[in-house]
């Protein structure tokens, strides 16, 4: 499904990843699109949660893949499917930051055209 997706110049696919060892969180972000080459983006942070470093990750894929020309469709392939329930809970948490900028983002993405559209699959680690 990925391969047939990826041929596609309208659609965007994001794979994030993070994890916290030692207290350093690394977040590793894969961005593709057909026409355009691979883009890797790798953050570093100190004294998160793996919680805020998955939000962190999958924010920042959201981002780059709705500002890039011509996307109509963002596939986000995470292994914390979990984590992406809480961008879309409206309650006060921790994390609301991280889901104001995300919601704003894809509030954007979607008044460009009525017929964008977002999908996360999970992928387990």
């Amino acid at each position: 499904m990925t391969i047939q997706y990826s041929m596609s110049p309208h659609t965007a696919i994001v794979v994030s990843d993070a994890n916290v060892k030692n207290d350093i969180a690394t977040s590793v972000l894969h961005i593709h699109t057909c026409d355009q080459p691979l883009v890797k983006m790798v953050h570093h942070a100190a004294f998160v949660t793996s919680t805020e470093a998955e939000l962190f990750t999958i924010r920042c894929g959201i981002s780059q893949a709705c500002n890039k020309a011509n996307i109509s469709k963002v596939i986000v392939i995470t292994d914390s499917i979990h984590m992406t329930k809480k961008i879309f809970d409206t309650k006060s948490h921790p994390y609301q930051i991280h889901m104001s900028i995300i919601l704003n983002e894809l509030r954007q993405f979607f008044a460009k055209c009525q017929e964008n559209h977002i999908e996360f699959w999970e992928c387990p680690s």
